[in-house]
């Protein structure tokens, strides 16, 4: 534990540089993790978590001063088990094994703000991270999918957009987009056959410094909270609130299982729960007065004078 606490000490105070041959290590890693067919997210998590490790005091041929810096560190437990992770490629890499700690993640509820916050929101950003977030919004795409969207993929006269990149094992799919994000798109620069170039960190940078000014203009802390994944979490609460089909959720957002779509059942249920004891009224004489009120989210009553009378919550 001494020696543990030394090199933290001393990474301290050295700061964030890394050895020639840590930095070599990490390369490898890199490179070894491309061969394995792994995504470039996993890439830059794995090899960042390894720095973070390293500068915290760890000794990379030591798999006990790992566990010990593991066990300092102030960060969540899923925080640690990605550090794990990467450390177990690592060594996987060298073909060794190691008697990795245990830690359990606890899925914690997602922030989901409202619709008027996140237009809000991409209403305060740049046009390019607007373009971006009313993607975000439309499709639900994590981050890194919608970094990958080319414009050849990008269908202007049927408004079709086909993702064929998709992320973390997820499967292809095709959206819908509304006018205003085919404006939105159509309105960005060509400069490369992806519509989002070199994204990632500018691209994340622009965003996070958005929202604080936002927040700050607005007067709501709440857009704060906000990430590029929170509007996936949004999307498809909203899908589910709309549909109630859990399968057409999981294949709206991609996923293999339909035990990682069935946290926005809960989601839904929660945000829906609670009804106004206040109700717009009105009445429908025809079928298709009727239909008309059912799709603007009207729920039939009872029927009087020949008038079915319907309702939905103010």
């Amino acid at each position: 534990m001494a020696k543990v606490e030394a090199r933290h000490e001393r990474a301290q105070r050295e700061g964030t540089r890394l050895t020639a041959d840590v930095k070599s290590k990490i390369f490898n890693l890199a490179w070894w993790l491309k061969k394995q067919g792994r995504s470039e997210a996993t890439i830059k998590d794995y090899t960042v978590m390894l720095r973070l490790l390293v500068e915290a005091g760890a000794d990379l041929s030591d798999p006990e001063s790992i566990k010990e810096v593991l066990a300092r560190a102030r960060k969540s437990n899923s925080w640690k088990i990605q550090a794990t992770a990467a450390y177990t490629a690592f060594l996987k890499m060298q073909g060794k094994r190691w008697d990795l700690p245990s830690y359990k993640q606890t899925r914690k509820l997602p922030f989901i703000p409202t619709e008027a916050e996140i237009d809000a929101l991409i209403a305060s950003c740049g046009r390019k991270t607007s373009a971006f977030l009313q993607l975000l919004k439309e499709t639900a795409m994590r981050s890194g999918e919608a970094g990958r969207l080319r414009w050849i993929d990008v269908d202007m006269e049927r408004k079709i957009l086909t993702l064929n990149e998709p992320g973390k094992g997820g499967t292809a799919r095709m959206f819908r987009m509304s006018g205003k994000l085919a404006s939105m798109l159509d309105g960005l620069p060509r400069y490369d056959e992806r519509v989002f170039k070199n994204t990632s960190d500018s691209l994340r940078s622009s965003f996070f410094v958005s929202r604080m000014l936002a927040a700050k203009k607005l007067g709501n802390p709440r857009l704060k909270r906000i990430t590029f994944h929170t509007f996936r979490h949004w999307k498809a609460t909203m899908e589910y609130h709309k549909t109630k089909d859990l399968l057409y959720v999981k294949e709206f957002l991609g996923h293999r299982r339909v035990d990682n779509t069935i946290l926005y059942i809960q989601l839904e249920r929660t945000l829906f729960s609670v009804q106004s004891d206040e109700f717009h009224s009105a009445a429908a004489k025809t079928v298709e007065d009727a239909r008309k009120l059912i799709e603007a989210g009207f729920e039939y009553v009872t029927e009087m004078d020949d008038l079915k009378i319907f309702r939905k919550p103010k």
